[in-house]
């Protein structure tokens, strides 16, 4: 059986959990809230004015004449009359206006109040039904949002995951092709034919590099991201990953800088995963850098920690968008003739590297003016 309420506006019973009034069509929520919007200006009268239910009812003339109580001349009357001021100078209610003027007698009136103040009740409880009824059906739809999001994201993962696998078995013939021919296994080969290999191999290493960085997501975004830790000398690790990035800083005219100090600094960490880390924000600094700036690697002893630190004189990042460089798939430059390379991943894993180390990345950095990232490991006792 449904619980019948007054309607705030006409005051004829409907259904608790309407939507509308089948007689006035009124939104009844809405109707709801201005009744409580007109309660509390109501309240909010100045603090001289005598303190009587007639302040709690916004439409008293009006509800009236619905009655049939009261004329609009009546009310017009009594309107006028109440701007007048009394004797005391206070403000006069259109109640007590009524009353003095002999329009409706004092039980009709308190009766009347009565009658419009549980409306008003009535209404504010039947908004807090519905409104949370409609909060129980937004969290609802937003928890189903959620959960297809999530199905999104593994279907995604597993994507990733078989096409990855699937790119590195050709990829893998094609390079034991390519070292066959380089090292002259099918044939000699012209001075022309070595620069194309050469090119060639650049290519395939670099599309290796890709594939890894999509299996690498994929194990990490599965659950199944694992670290072998063991005990090492963390200038050790870093020195051996920066061997390509010193040939990639020739190339490219760019200054590196490399400072690991003389100080074994042993720390607990997954050597391969650390020093993929390092190359790639190596990679980045020096790939955002142009020719004739420069690129700075240290080691910082910091108490108990050790800080790997990265600091380039590149094209920098605004302060607004710093959040979104760890953004998988996301590249800041998103246009069709972007300048900087990548599958937006990179970083994405870097930070789930370091975070599973039990450290944070820290970025500072200014566009136009360079970029320093850093991330700190514990010192253990070797």
């Amino acid at each position: 059986m449904s619980i019948q309420i007054p309607c705030p506006r006409c005051g004829q019973m409907v259904d608790r959990l309407a939507r509308e009034c089948p007689h006035c069509g009124v939104d009844l929520a809405l109707a709801a809230v201005m009744a409580e919007q007109a309660v509390t200006s109501a309240m909010t009268i100045d603090s001289t004015a005598p303190i009587t239910p007639e302040i709690l009812v916004p439409r008293l003339g009006e509800y009236l004449m619905e009655r049939g109580v009261l004329s609009q001349e009546d009310l017009q009357r009594a309107l006028e009359y109440s701007r007048q001021p009394t004797t005391d100078g206070q403000r006069r209610l259109v109640g007590q206006a009524l009353l003095e003027l002999g329009l409706v007698d004092r039980e009709t009136l308190d009766q009347v109040i009565t009658e419009q103040i549980l409306q008003l009740q009535n209404a504010l409880q039947q908004s807090n039904v519905m409104l949370e009824q409609r909060v129980k059906e937004r969290t609802h739809e937003l928890q189903t949002a959620l959960n297809k999001l999530a199905e999104l994201n593994q279907l995604k993962s597993n994507f990733i995951s078989n096409v990855s696998h699937e790119l590195r078995t050709p990829l893998t013939h094609i390079k034991g092709y390519l070292d066959l021919m380089v090292d002259g296994s099918l044939g000699n080969l012209t001075k022309d034919q070595t620069s194309a290999l050469d090119v060639m191999l650049r290519s395939e290493a670099r599309l290796e590099e890709l594939i890894e960085e999509l299996i690498q997501f994929s194990l990490a975004a599965s659950g199944e991201f694992t670290l072998q830790m063991e005990k090492v000398n963390f200038a050790t690790v870093i020195d051996s990953a920066l061997k390509r990035a010193r040939n990639k800083a020739k190339g490219r005219s760019v200054i590196l800088n490399i400072d690991l100090g003389t100080e074994p600094y042993i720390v607990r960490l997954d050597e391969e995963k650390i020093q993929w880390v390092v190359m790639e924000l190596v990679d980045n600094a020096i790939k955002f850098t142009p020719p004739g700036g420069q690129v700075d690697i240290s080691l910082q002893k910091d108490g108990d920690l050790v800080q790997f630190i990265v600091k380039d004189t590149g094209i920098g990042i605004s302060t607004e968008r710093l959040s979104e460089i760890f953004e998988p798939f996301h590249q800041l430059d998103g246009s069709s003739t972007r300048r900087y390379g990548g599958v937006g991943l990179g970083l994405s894993l870097v930070r789930k590297i370091i975070e599973a180390h039990g450290s944070t990345i820290d970025v500072l950095s200014e566009a136009s003016k360079g970029t320093r990232i850093q991330f700190h490991l514990p010192i253990v006792d070797f």
